[in-house]
């Protein structure tokens, strides 16, 4: 019964060496209940795994808004990633209990926490994770509470020494401990961590009745504790007959919810067959009249899409192919080589027909970059195969393969004529999805979503990068229009104050180039009706009055009185403003000889015949208004006329919201597309444009785009989803179809 391990299972040697030193080998039969439970809970890991991809993509598509269907989109290529590393150090840790029990020390053992440390994930996450940890562990206990303790007690004797059920390493709370550190490297919410949480109960904890049954079962044979009654088997009992029981609601309901939506589905369809009836008969083939008609059967007409799915040209050579023609002429080889005249089966030719009226006006799509119209046209018999298996394709607007479609032309809305696809992180992108599906896609439609859980994830990433790049660009605009607002208050302040005086050109230059910047710099950071601005503007008209002539008595006293704060202020100014003072020190040499000669003026005055000094620099008089120079990086375009404002066009430039795309027709050859990012009304309404990665790319004003969408310059983009508006306008044409009939 203590015999060592020396032999074990080859597969697990490089483990056991990784895991246990030489002077702590475990007994043969611990190592055989370590490994019958493994192999169970590896199992149970796989279904875990198998399992989460399904339940994540059902979540996402129940999903209330794209940031939340996007986090468990990233979530599922997360886990998809991660699984294989998971797996493996959960069993490291469960190998590394075990372990554990023959390394014991009872001086430096710390004994098991019961519930998972919290410690370990971030404080925000600690009671969610606990409180789902805990319930979890509990509900274990409860049902298998009794199998549990029974093998603590055998593992005790086998080992010589008395183990609780925190020592276990089978023990719920360790089972949860393995996985959630196994875990941690998952770059996912709490919320996510839960649903996995959950679903490892569902897969692992719910078979503990199994793995403690087959661990004592294991221990009785070796002749360890035989007299311990088992667990009553009135409790199995109970057990499955309320699964069986909840098995049976749960089956019932799913049964009525799909019985329903089969037939909504059916319904959908056969309302599109009605429309349909006119255009039957192109994929009909017949040989003699003599001859036999038969239909092929959907599986047979699937074989044959397959083999013209290997033959779709390239992009370059789309044009030449058309389907019902490919398809028309295999089946009338099929027929001479039967000798049966092979038709289509009503059925499958309404959906034939539907589908390659979907890509007509898919591929004849305005809205849709030419580059994109011809990888597009590639998927024609991918969607195809999956509206033949799966009629929901035309009624669910979440279906897996309706949206992938969707999120292609969506994500590659801002391409322009001239860019190079070649290049492109999303056209190659999307040209690898397209080239996937004519490769492996053959009738398991679940690789739709797992195309589309990639895609997704993808262009969350792009997306992130485009509107990080988009919010630089709208602070700038802003930033740039604040700006613009307080110069031309600095300037409406400088004019008031200058405008008809005669005064020193040197005062007049620093005023423009100097005091301005710092009247700027106080409007931007504290408004023009602040105290911070009202003492700028005050110390500007100190200084003014200052360096005029004045015929007042009392001028020197007043002049006297107010050159020393009038410094001060400057200085203070000139000072929070980062001006070098060593570049305006000549400015206050030629300020003090003004003051100087006020003074000395002031002083001669009385005296007859005394003729003033001259002014130390030249006069001028302000005449024309002061204009600050702009920041704006050019002129804007302004209108060279306005239209009314209930025109059509300007209607249509106010009704243009954030995030619309329109194209720009740059010439004969070149559009441009481009996204509206911001709209700034201040101080004149201006349109700000940038391409798919964020970039600014034009201005306009509102009044300027008005008139280029009057002369056909530019037309806005319909960014509705692709699929519905195609399916919408051909069941418009049918209707119509069938009207003129």
């Amino acid at each position: 019964m203590h015999n060592d391990g020396n032999v074990v299972p080859l597969h697990k040697a490089a483990t056991d060496q990784a895991n246990a030193s030489p002077l702590a080998r475990l007994p043969v039969i611990l190592l055989q209940v370590r490994d019958k439970a493994a192999q169970q809970l590896r199992h149970g890991l796989q279904e875990l795994f198998d399992n989460a991809d399904d339940t994540l993509f059902e979540m996402a598509d129940r999903a209330q808004n794209n940031v939340e269907q996007n986090t468990l989109f990233e979530a599922m290529r997360d886990l998809r990633l991660k699984r294989k590393s998971i797996e493996r150090g959960f069993l490291e840790a469960f190998f590394q209990a075990f372990a554990g029990l023959v390394q014991y020390d009872p001086v430096l053992a710390i004994p098991h926490a019961v519930a998972y440390d919290p410690s370990l994930d971030p404080a925000h996450d600690d009671l969610e994770k606990t409180v789902a940890v805990d319930a979890m562990v509990a509900k274990v206990l409860n049902r298998d509470g009794f199998a549990l303790g029974q093998l603590t007690a055998r593992l005790g004797v086998l080992l010589g020494r008395r183990l609780v059920d925190g020592d276990n390493p089978l023990a719920p709370a360790l089972l949860c401990e393995y996985f959630l550190q196994a875990g941690r490297s998952l770059g996912v919410e709490i919320k996510v961590k839960l649903i996995i949480l959950k679903l490892f109960e569902r897969y692992v904890l719910s078979d503990a009745e199994q793995l403690y049954a087959e661990a004592n079962q294991l221990l009785i044979a070796t002749g360890i504790l035989p007299e311990l009654m088992p667990a009553p088997a009135r409790r199995a009992a109970d057990r499955a007959q309320a699964e069986a029981r909840a098995a049976a609601a749960d089956g019932g309901a799913a049964k009525s919810a799909q019985s329903q939506l089969d037939e909504s589905v059916q319904e959908v369809f056969a309302a599109l067959q009605t429309l349909l009836f006119h255009v039957r008969g192109s994929v009909a083939p017949t040989l003699e009249a003599s001859a036999e008609t038969q239909p092929i059967s959907t599986r047979d007409l699937m074989r044959l899409l397959s083999h013209l799915q290997q033959y779709v040209p390239v992009p370059s050579a789309q044009d030449d192919f058309d389907l019902r023609n490919q398809l028309e002429q295999l089946l009338t080889r099929v027929s001479v080589k039967s000798g049966k005249s092979r038709v289509v089966d009503v059925a499958d030719e309404d959906v034939i027909n539907l589908i390659a009226m979907l890509f007509e006006c898919i591929l004849d799509d305005r809205n849709l970059p030419d580059s994109l119209k011809a990888l597009i046209g590639r998927l024609q018999i991918p969607m195809l195969k999956v509206a033949v298996l799966d009629k929901s394709f035309f009624s669910r607007s979440n279906h897996p393969a309706r949206r992938l479609l969707n999120e292609i032309a969506a994500a590659a809305m801002g391409w322009g004529g001239c860019d190079d696809h070649q290049r492109d992180s999303l056209y190659l992108r999307i040209e690898q999805v397209v080239q996937r599906l004519l490769s492996e896609f053959s009738d398991d439609p679940t690789i739709f979503s797992e195309l589309l859980a990639d895609f997704l994830a993808f262009t969350a990433d792009e997306r992130r990068r485009a509107e990080l790049l988009e919010q630089r660009t709208r602070d700038a605009e802003e930033g740039r229009a604040k700006v613009e607002l307080a110069r031309r208050r600095v300037e409406q302040a400088l004019n008031e104050a200058l405008l008809g005086k005669v005064l020193p050109q040197n005062v007049v230059e620093f005023v423009r180039d100097a005091w301005s910047q710092v009247m700027l710099l106080s409007c931007l950071k504290h408004g023009d009706a602040s105290q911070e601005w009202r003492t700028a503007q005050q110390t500007l008209l100190e200084l003014i009055w200052s360096v005029q002539q004045h015929e007042q008595p009392d001028t020197a006293m007043r002049l006297l009185a107010l050159v020393p704060g009038l410094l001060k202020g400057l200085r203070e100014g000139l000072s929070a403003a980062a001006f070098d003072p060593f570049a305006t020190s000549e400015f206050f040499s030629q300020l003090e000889a003004l003051h100087l000669q006020a003074f000395e003026r002031e002083a001669v005055a009385p005296q007859q015949g005394v003729v003033p000094a001259a002014p130390p620099g030249p006069m001028m008089v302000v005449a024309e208004e002061i204009v600050l120079p702009s920041a704006e990086e050019g002129p804007l375009e302004v209108a060279p006329l306005a239209l009314p404002a209930n025109d059509p066009n300007v209607l249509q430039v106010d009704q243009l919201r954030l995030g619309a795309w329109v194209e720009f027709q740059e010439d004969e050859d070149n559009t441009l597309r481009c996204k509206l990012a911001a709209i700034v009304p201040h101080p004149v309404a201006k349109y700000v444009f940038v391409n798919r990665t964020g970039m600014k790319v034009l201005e306009r004003t509102r009044m300027g785009l008005a008139l280029e969408f009057q002369r056909g310059a530019v037309r806005a983009l319909d960014d509705t989803l692709l699929f519905d508006r195609a399916l919408e306008s051909v069941i418009g044409n049918l209707q119509r179809l069938n009207h003129g009939k």
